[in-house]
């Protein structure tokens, strides 16, 4: 009899995971992430081509201006007061 994933994040044993493979690639496109374990141990994830591309899509580079500005610091106060040095005896 085969065995129906594991409510634990979707997860199948191997033999299971070959029996079903359509299932458990269907599961993966419609509900998420599909973990295959072998011998009781996670050993593969299926995903979706969708969520790979999210998972491996380049982020956009930007200069350290537009990095800085993006922080949202603009309520920051950065002002202080003027310094006028110290005495000292020469």
């Amino acid at each position: 009899m085969l065995g129906k994933p594991t409510s634990r994040h979707n997860s199948w044993k191997l033999e299971d995971a070959k029996a079903r493979f359509s299932e458990v690639v269907r599961r993966a496109r419609s509900e998420g992430p599909q973990r295959v374990t072998v011998r009781g141990r996670d050993s593969v994830v299926v995903i979706s081509t969708e969520e790979l591309e999210k998972l491996t899509k380049p982020i956009p580079k930007k200069t350290f201006v537009e990095f800085m500005e993006g922080l949202g610091l603009d309520a920051l106060e950065l002002e202080r007061e003027q310094d006028r040095g110290r005495d000292i005896e020469l």
